[in-house]
């Protein structure tokens, strides 16, 4: 299957595993789509379609539904995205520049630059050590040197030994010397040297006609006479060849000069004491060896391996074959072709040689040695391969060829095998070929084999198995077009494997091969070339660098742009573009010239105005392109803005993935870096003046969209906003600081008057304050501060902020800021002597964004907040509430605050109000005195300059932190905070793309048990009459040893653990049948405390427990279960908006797993509806009330579908699938007007029966469909009704009381239990019931009290199960 097809049907079950969203968010229609994992399930569950579109008008008419045993298990799962694994933990890091990946380059790529030949032949003289055998091997270069005048042979010889290394390395310069003297040869050595400069000198040694070398390390030459032989110890070579250089020693013996030239190295005393590092020997025998005579050899048969490997292979073959009877041996010379031709004979035999010896040599060689020796040096890298057969040859002869840098043994590598076989498949061809020339040659099956190989690897290996040993062979099929695709395809399939697998292919060189592809045409390559080049990329950065020297990105911009390739494989080109501008100027220069930023958003504007939804990835990567194009890049910063980027990219924002709103933001947060410079002193002309006007209105819309996702359900997002602001804030810091002033002006009491910016926004009509508020929400009692032109008291920047400077005068104001503020401030009024870029409101509401980061539930997304307001001047000091009782923890902010005596300070005394939870802000103005080093616990305490009035004239920057006061502009920039999604996105690629991941099937197997387990349990509960629940009842009782009591509590449905937190949000987890504490932590550090709700998300599968507090922050925690283990997988605010003046607001949550929704409501006018899967609130339904929700039930049916009780005793059902969305609304608690304080749907599959309780103590049952309201009535508890639980599918509820009760009723009023305060004989009691819950799938009760005790109720069933 090609690759594109496979990646195509990857991608096909990824998005099907993917879009797990059981009804869509807009609520258009109920069709649920159910992924059957096997059948007796399925046939235990049902198809809603009927039920849940039917209008509720019908169903009140129809009769009532019989009850079933019927039950829908949700399939959704939410927030298990890559995104949630550890965002809080992990900084992400991107493709990698430098370190260990960039291993497989070649450091410094070398060459031979000139050959020096010696031969000391002296044909005709035997030397004096050497008795000769008779036959003799005789022929040195393919001559025999007896067939002619021995001058004339020596001169033959070494004319034939130069064509054989020009033809390895033609552009050397080579030099023979012919028999010569001790000068000659030191003189050749210089000229040499000189010639090649830097490169490589490579020596050739002939010694067949002088005695062997010396133990001291000597090789022979002659006198000018011949009459003696003249030794030449190494060390004089050595100094004269210099290093970088390689030596090849043909003699009996060579092993001595090995052995002598390693001391020499050894003991330091080379002339060049780098030279060990660059000095290659090949010599050929052992130090204790001769040379092999037998005639079957030529003489020099050592030179011949080196410099004509295929015709001493085939001769050496062709006696040791079958063939050998039926082919003679001299049409060996005859073979046609030519070596570089493979579609020739001589051209695939050289071709498989190659293949072969480079596979050997990968396979035995350490991979650093491997580089040095096949892919650093053309020549060397021939030399190499060709001396792996040397040793395979002359071992046969009992010769062991010796190198240095020593090799391990290949001679018996199962490789050869392969080459005898193809080398007899192309010699069987020869007799035919060299008789009729105009034969056609049949190529041999070699790579085709080879290649399946590789594929049959790859069906079975990982990385912890053997790599592939046919690697090299699949980087030599490249250079064929016959196997190129294939080779492609399996080579794309390998990469996949992981960054461990592009790693192995980097090291055998395949880099080259990949990039000079890139020029081809060839339509079939481009996917597969698009998808081999994002997972070298994905790995290296530094790739970028060949990429765009050899014109590459052309390559890319094409494909993205081209209509034909599917979306996924497009945003690889896209993520393939982004690497090669990122951080790289000539990059981002050659995109920009081939019209990328174009490119990039006609793209997005098309894919916006499609009504089909476009591949997520592909928008997401469009944006992270730009955004990398134009980073720290003005003149694309410029066309961007010109080209209406802002507006294109703004829609994006509300993309129903996180990592596309996160890298839409990414993208215009990039685009801020124009500046304000730019503007501030570049209004010179006219001309100029538009495009100024132009740029900032873009530069508005930039910051207004950033404004619109503030609070983001995706901490993801929120991160890009918290960098993005920084950024801003950077480049307009002294507006942001004069604002901060502006604020603190002491002109009146009046609020108004001090708050000039705001003051005036409905007059500006620059933004519309309804705009602001949902906006700009800070923390949880802070709330949004311009309502229609009033601010809000409650407003941190009203209430909470601190001045530091001597008393806050008008000339205070006006000191410089390290030169850069000298705008003076008065009567509350900024003036300014250059045009503001931006309106003053804008400022305003960017500040208040900034708070809200300062203290959003993520803490890695809180520091970032703090470190914005830390750039516009503004300190946030976080006091630690210590609880009740216990002693702050270890690693606590516990920073003090200043006393409210200093008259600095008098004015501003909520800001010691801590029970409220807030935050104190302290805006720091020029001049403040510089920042001391005294950090308590990693908090800054903050000195009021009363402290230190000798400091009062120093100027500083203005800054809060330190390190972001330096006088550089350069070095300030480095500080700020840096964007994460673009590292984090890219790990996308590194992932396995074409294959799933091996714990699916666990995970799939896991799931179906648990759905099992469920079934059955859940039959039991539907057809078991439940017995009564008492005191007896009581299976588990713990003391939570909480000082506030127990809050909330749920049962985990899979194992006997309850969970349970109090009001200091203190989560517990308990195993109740060993009684054992699991884990306990605290679900966050702010001081501002309260617990609403605990949920399970994803419970038949890999749970997650959401953790809801008072003030509607969510926190959603995994391996909660595990002492010390446990992990924030996301967090965000989910109710905004609320009223001015609050300050707690009692959120009120539920969560529906059908649907992914949550539910959230409190002390505001509308219940928001968050899709947990897009991480976004997606609805806002109006609550139809001017009370606020106590009380809210989703339907586990019905997705979509839930209940609200109100404060005032009202109760209404929604149904976010209907137009209106409030079905109908009724007031069953009339005898007294209490709030409802429980609320749940009645089990089974019946859409309108809830159950509702009042806190004075009635609990009404209702029929939504039988418009008279209640059908029956229990007075439970008279006043005191503190708590609710309905069986998700038992026919029982449970209802509990301040007065230490807990009654339990079946769904027709009985009451089948009550458990009261009373010693039983293990003299446990309950006190004041705070919360119930059911388990979901048994009958086991849970009920935690005031006192901090949470106890466990089974009924009789249960127990004896």
């Amino acid at each position: 299957m090609a690759l594109g097809d496979l990646m195509m049907s990857r991608f096909s079950q990824l998005s099907l595993a993917v879009s797990n969203h059981v009804t869509d968010g807009n609520g258009s229609g109920g069709d649920y789509h159910e992924d059957v994992t096997s059948a007796d399930l399925a046939s235990q569950r049902m198809d809603f379609d009927t039920a849940s579109t039917s209008s509720y008008a019908n169903a009140a008419s129809s009769s009532a539904i019989v009850p079933t045993t019927m039950v829908y298990l949700p399939q959704t799962v939410v927030l298990c995205e890559l995104r949630h694994a550890a965002f809080e933990a992990s900084t992400p890091t991107g493709p990698s520049a430098s370190g260990l990946v960039s291993k497989w380059r070649p450091k410094d790529r070398m060459k031979t630059g000139c050959v020096a030949l010696v031969l000391c032949l002296n044909i005709s003289v035997d030397p004096p050590d050497v008795i000769k055998i008779s036959p003799c091997a005789r022929m040195e270069c393919w001559i025999d040197p007896f067939s002619m005048a021995p001058q004339k042979a020596l001169e033959n010889i070494g004319k034939n030994l130069r064509d054989q290394y020009e033809r390895w390395q033609p552009k050397a310069r080579c030099k023979v010397e012919l028999d010569p003297t001790v000068d000659e040869v030191k003189k050749l050595c210089n000229t040499c040297r000189r010639y090649a400069k830097s490169e490589r000198v490579l020596f050739h040694y002939n010694g067949h006609g002088v005695p062997k070398p010396t133990a001291n390390g000597e090789i022979w030459l002659f006198n000018k006479s011949y009459t003696q032989y003249i030794p030449l110890p190494i060390s004089d070579l050595d100094s004269w060849l210099s290093t970088p250089s390689i030596y090849v020693f043909d003699c009996s013996a060579a092993g001595m000069i090995v052995n002598a030239f390693i001391e020499l190295l050894d003991s330091g005393t080379s002339n060049n004491p780098g030279s060990a590092r660059d000095c290659i020997l090949l010599a050929a025998c052992e130090a204790h060896e001769t040379l092999p005579q037998s005639a079957e050899f030529p003489a020099d048969v050592f030179t011949s391996c080196l410099t004509t490997p295929i015709k001493m292979a085939l001769r050496w073959f062709c006696t040791r074959s079958l063939l050998h009877e039926s082919l003679d041996c001299s049409l060996i010379d005859k073979i046609p072709g030519r070596q570089n031709d493979r579609k020739t004979l001589l051209g695939e035999l050289n071709w498989i040689f190659t293949a072969v010896t480079d596979t050997i040599a990968w396979n035995v060689l350490p991979h650093e040695l491997f580089r040095r020796l096949f892919r650093q040096d053309l020549l060397v890298a021939s030399l190499f391969r060709n001396f792996l057969l040397a040793e395979r040859i002359m071992r046969s002869a009992n010769c062991s060829p010796v190198s240095y840098p020593m090799l391990p043994p290949t001679h018996q590598h199962h490789m050869w095998d392969a080459w005898d076989m193809a080398a007899e498949i192309c010699l069987s061809q020869l007799p035919a070929l060299v008789e009729d020339p105009t034969a056609e040659f049949q190529p041999s099956p070699f790579f085709t084999e080879q290649l399946t190989a590789f594929e049959v690897w790859l069906d079975h290996g990982s990385e912890h198995k053997k790599p592939p040993e046919q690697l090299p062979i699949v980087l030599q099929v490249l250079l064929s077009q016959c196997h190129r695709f294939r080779a492609l395809v399996l080579l794309g399939r390998f990469l996949d494997m992981g960054p461990w697998a592009v790693d192995l292919a980097l090291s055998v060189g395949i880099f080259p091969y990949v990039l000079k592809l890139l020029q081809t045409t060839t339509p079939e390559l481009r996917q597969i070339l698009v998808f081999i080049w994002t997972k070298i990329l994905a790995l290296d950065k530094s790739c970028q660098i060949d990429l765009v020297k050899d014109g590459g990105h052309v390559y890319f911009i094409r494909f993205l742009n081209s209509v034909e390739a599917y979306p996924e494989q497009r945003a690889m080109a896209a993520f393939v573009l982004a690497v090669i501008v990122d951080g790289h100027r000539r990059g981002q220069e050659a995109c920009i010239e081939a019209g990328l930023i174009h490119v990039c958003l006609k793209l997005l504007h098309s894919s916006m105005q499609n009504d089909a939804q476009t591949e997520p990835l592909f928008l997401q990567w469009l944006c992270l392109c730009l955004g990398k194009l134009w980073e720290d890049f003005t003149e694309a910063q410029i066309i961007g803005l010109q080209a209406d980027a802002p507006s294109i990219c703004a829609p994006l924002l509300s993309e129903p993935q996180p990592e596309v709103r996160a890298s839409a933001v990414f993208a215009l947060a990039t685009l801020l870096d124009v500046g304000f410079d730019s503007f501030r002193d570049g209004v010179g002309g006219d001309e100029e003046c538009d495009d100024d006007e132009k740029s900032r209105a873009e530069i508005v819309v930039i910051i207004k969209s950033f404004l619109n996702v503030v609070s983001d359900g995706s901490p993801l997002v929120r991160a890009e906003v918290a960098v993005a602001l920084a950024r801003f804030a950077f480049g307009h810091k002294q507006h942001f600081k004069s604002i901060a002033a502006a604020y603190w002006k002491p002109q009146s009491n009046s609020l108004l008057n001090s708050l000039p910016l705001l003051a005036n926004i409905n007059g500006s009509g620059n933004i519309v304050s309804s705009q602001i508020g949902p906006l700009t929400r800070v923390g949880s009692d802070n709330s949004t501060v311009v309502r229609d032109g009033r601010v809000s008291t409650s407003s941190p920047l009203a209430t909470a902020g601190v001045m530091h400077g001597s008393p806050l005068s008008d000339d205070s104001s006006q000191h410089s800021d390290s030169g850069i503020l000298n705008d003076g401030i008065s009567n509350g009024v900024i003036r300014h002597s250059r045009s503001k870029p931006l309106d003053n409101a804008m400022y305003s509401q960017c500040v208040l964004a900034m708070c809200t980061l300062a203290k959003d539930p993520s803490p890695r997304i809180a520091t970032l907040g703090r470190r914005v307001l830390s750039i516009i001047g503004i300190e946030q000091v976080t006091k630690s509430v210590k609880t009740a009782g216990s002693s702050a923890r270890l690693g606590e902010p516990t920073t003090s605050s200043p006393t409210p005596s200093f008259a600095g300070l008098a004015r501003s005394s909520s800001w010691f109000d801590m029970n409220g939870g807030h935050l104190p802000l302290t805006f720091r103005t020029p001049p403040v005195s510089p920042p001391r080093q005294n950090f308590l616990t990693g908090m800054r305490r903050v000195c009021s300059l009363e402290f230190r009035p000798h400091l009062m004239n120093s100027t500083d920057s203005g800054l809060a932190d330190p390190l972001l006061g330096s006088s550089s502009g350069f070095s300030e920039r480095s500080l700020l905070p840096q964007s994460t999604i673009y590292n984090f996105s890219c790990g996308h690629f590194s992932k396995p793309l074409l294959t799933a991941s091996d714990d699916s099937e666990e995970l799939l197997a896991r799931r179906e048990e648990r759905e099992r387990f469920a079934l059955e349990r859940i039959a039991k509960c539907q057809h078991s009459s439940v017995s009564k629940l008492n005191n007896n009842s009581q299976i588990a009782s713990w003391d939570t040893r909480s000082e506030t009591g127990t809050r909330t509590a749920l049962l985990q449905p899979f194992a006997p653990i309850v969970i349970a937190a109090d009001e200091n949000e203190r989560i517990r987890v308990w195993n109740y049948k060993e009684a054992t504490l699991l884990n306990g932590f605290d679900n966050h550090d702010f001081p501002e405390k309260g617990i609403s709700k605990l949920c399970l998300l994803n419970e038949l599968d890999e749970s997650l427990l959401l953790v809801a507090s008072c003030h509607g922050n969510i926190r959603i925690w995994k391996d909660y279960m595990v002492r010390g283990k446990q992990k924030l997988v996301t967090a965000f605010s989910s109710i905004q908006g609320h009223k001015p003046g609050v300050r707690s607001l009692s959120a009120v949550v539920d969560w529906q797993q059908q649907s992914g929704s949550l539910y959230a409501s409190g002390e505001i006018s509308s219940i928001m509806l968050w899709d947990l899967d897009k991480e976004q609130l997606v609805n806002s339904i109006p609550s139809s009330s001017d009370c606020s929700v106590s009380a809210l039930a989703s339907s586990h049916v019905h997705a979509g579908q839930f209940a609200a009780g109100f404060v005032d005793g009202s109760v209404r059902l929604y149904d976010i699938r209907t137009p209106e969305m409030l079905v109908c609304a009724t007031r069953p608690h009339t005898q007294q007007v209490e709030r409802v304080v429980g609320i749940g749907f009645q089990p089974g599959l019946d859409q309108g029966k809830i159950v509702s309780a009042s806190q004075a103590g009635d609990i009404q049952f209702l029929d939504i469909r039988n418009q008279r309201g209640t059908y029956l009535t229990i007075d439970a508890h008279r006043g005191s009704l503190t708590a609710l639980a309905v069986h998700r599918h038992a026919p029982i509820i449970a209802s509990g009381s301040a007065k230490q009760l807990i009654k339990v009723f079946s769904l027709e009023g009985e009451q089948l239990g009550i458990i009261r305060n009373q010693h039983t004989f293990m003299a446990q009691k309950i006190g004041s019931v705070s919360c119930l819950a059911f388990h979901p799938y048994q009958v086991l009760l849970a009920a935690g009290a005031a006192d901090a005790c949470v106890s466990i109720y089974a009924d009789d069933n249960s127990q004896t199960r």
